[in-house]
């Protein structure tokens, strides 16, 4: 199924990129705005400096392991030379939706619009991810009887361990910062946004629904989360859109309709101007899983 080209495999029957592993040392491939129509990890194991990642700006040192959803925008501005590798993998290649039960790294380090789309790489994690990169490497290298298979199961291995990883740091960095604790309003904030980001899309909908004025709220979630409320309601409907897009075969139409947007073409024109690109170059380029489709 799959054709080998040193380290990147293409799927015939699209032509598109199906995996890709490479390293990058010194110069800094991700200098300029990357949205790229697969997913990304990127292991940034020495250097310094900052990223810019949708609608927020952090920080970042050696051995953090980034995560990056398909026409995610990201970038990196560094401050010393910076050397890692980078793993590519297609929807069409392993779907981190269809294997949600699987792997359960979507809302963790996909999808998340909560916490950074990065994890800090301790070094048990560091010996795990490099033994993960051998198996991967030896096997593009001399591809054999059920390529794809194994590759499957040694990307999975790695989504595990990375979400793993992210999640107990989450919960420690929770810990640590007990006294500091996310308010209350925002965690009813979030089960609002999850209930009714498909029916109510504007900041003052969910600051009337927790008595706070709009303003109000979205200091909070500046603090708490870098993002403006707006930011985080826009987030939540492109990642259900993206997720339609790919997993279903509903028109556009159809799926504007779902999230609450009558006029089709207002809601093509919110989509390019979060995602960059339109709903059909979307499904056109990422790719849409027919075989799976209702």
């Amino acid at each position: 199924m799959l054709k080998n080209n040193n380290s990147t495999l293409i799927n015939p029957q699209t032509g598109k990129l199906a995996f890709k592993l490479y390293y990058f040392e010194k110069e800094n491939p991700f200098d300029h705005i990357q949205r790229l129509n697969y997913y990304s990890l990127i292991w940034v194991k020495n250097g310094n400096g900052n990223i810019k990642v949708d609608f927020s700006n952090y920080t970042f040192k050696e051995n953090t392991l980034f995560s990056f959803s398909p026409y995610q925008p990201f970038l990196l501005n560094v401050e010393t030379e910076i050397s890692g590798l980078v793993i590519n993998f297609h929807p069409d290649f392993f779907c981190i939706h269809k294997h949600h039960k699987e792997v359960a790294c979507n809302g963790v380090l996909f999808n998340n619009i909560y916490n950074p789309p990065f994890v800090q790489v301790d070094e048990k994690a560091k010996t795990n991810f490099e033994m993960i990169i051998d198996q991967f490497k030896a096997e593009i290298q001399k591809p054999d009887l059920a390529q794809y298979e194994l590759l499957i199961s040694y990307l999975k291995i790695f989504l595990i361990s990375a979400s793993r990883l992210k999640t107990a740091q989450q919960i420690e960095a929770r810990r640590v910062t007990e006294e500091n604790k996310e308010p209350f309003i925002l965690q009813n904030l979030k089960n609002y946004i999850e209930t009714h980001y498909k029916t109510k899309h504007t900041a003052s909908d969910y600051a009337d629904m927790l008595s706070i004025t709009p303003k109000a709220l979205t200091t909070l979630t500046k603090t708490h989360f870098n993002k403006t409320l707006t930011d985080l309601i826009s987030e939540r409907i492109i990642i259900e859109a993206k997720r339609e897009l790919y997993l279903t075969n509903k028109t556009v139409k159809e799926i504007a309709y779902e999230l609450g947007y009558n006029d089709e073409y207002y809601f093509s024109r919110f989509f390019k101007k979060n995602a960059d690109v339109s709903p059909q170059h979307y499904r056109d380029t990422v790719g849409f899983d027919r075989a799976t489709a209702i």
